[in-house]
């Protein structure tokens, strides 16, 4: 239940994101193009946007999400998140690219910066929204446990430190030191940053690698099982993450003289306790092998 509200929460965050950042930075690029001639405005409100965009797309995910298991989707559709942190980070590298070349443009050709105080302003309301609905994100997305929630605060979080960098590239600039162009290149690089990491995370889990999280989760459904009494060997046979959940199979070695009302109260008890140890599992199944068989055929 608990996970439940922090998700609707993340929803309604997300869509606040969206409107916040777009809003900022559709400001921030008129005033960067018309008004002060500065890449680094004009780059943070393209970032703005880019990351508005992003929450957008992670919204949508969430609302896919929500979502039962059918005939055609029989692990439901917990995937969609990851693939919505997929779809976010292309689009953050198509922003890095554009970034990069008008800051390039920006340092062969100068441009004198005007009223950079007033683009100081816009870039600090800016930073200060998005660092405060990005921290409350961080924390509700580690409730929620969902990777593109993460993602999002994250990169809401980003967004509030490249505002931030902008605010501090102005006023430089206010003062006669001309950092406007090369900063454009430094923004580019934070956000290619954050975009590998969620490529990396969301290309691992769509493609069901087992590594971190997954790795540790085996060992502890393992540990579980040998708690328990009549049970003389586990393995984990396969285990996949989905979204924000795990389904798995262990391979438990009991006596051949157990009943299969026996085996069944363990294998309650062993659900019981892995799902008590590790909520983020939705379905275990446990399987059984006697014990006198060849070591061959437990291989």
């Amino acid at each position: 239940m608990k996970n439940t509200v922090s998700s609707v929460r993340m929803e309604r965050l997300a869509a606040v994101t969206t409107l916040s950042l777009v809003g900022f930075g559709v400001v921030q690029i008129l005033l960067g193009e018309i008004v002060s001639r500065s890449v680094v405005l004009t780059a943070n409100g393209i970032d703005c946007i880019g990351d508005g965009f992003v929450s957008g797309i992670v919204w949508a995910g969430l609302l896919f999400v929500k979502k039962p298991a059918n005939e055609r989707f029989h692990f439901g559709y917990y995937k969609f998140e990851n693939l919505a942190s997929l779809a976010a980070a292309i689009v953050m590298f198509i922003l890095a690219t554009y970034i990069i070349v008008r800051s390039y443009y920006q340092m062969l050709t100068p441009q004198q910066v005007q009223a950079p105080m007033l683009g100081a302003v816009v870039a600090a309301a800016s930073a200060v929204v998005a660092l405060g609905l990005g921290a409350y994100k961080y924390r509700l997305g580690k409730q929620s446990k969902l990777s593109s929630a993460r993602l999002e605060a994250v990169n809401t979080i980003k967004d509030g430190t490249t505002s931030s960098l902008t605010v501090l590239t102005l006023l430089l600039v206010s003062l006669g030191y001309n950092f406007d162009p090369y900063v454009g290149f430094i923004l580019a690089a934070i956000i290619y940053t954050v975009g590998v990491a969620a490529v990396r995370e969301s290309g691992f889990i769509l493609l069901d690698a087992c590594d971190g999280q997954c790795m540790t989760l085996g060992g502890v459904i393992q540990q579980v099982a040998m708690q328990i009494p009549g049970v003389q060997k586990a393995r984990v046979v396969r285990l996949r993450q989905t979204g924000p959940v795990f389904f798995g199979e262990i391979e438990l070695t009991v006596p051949r003289s157990m009943t299969v009302m026996q085996f069944e109260a363990i294998r309650e008890e062993v659900i019981a306790r892995a799902k008590e140890r590790m909520p983020s599992i939705e379905h275990l199944s446990v399987v059984s092998r006697p014990a006198d068989e060849s070591p061959g055929a437990q291989a």
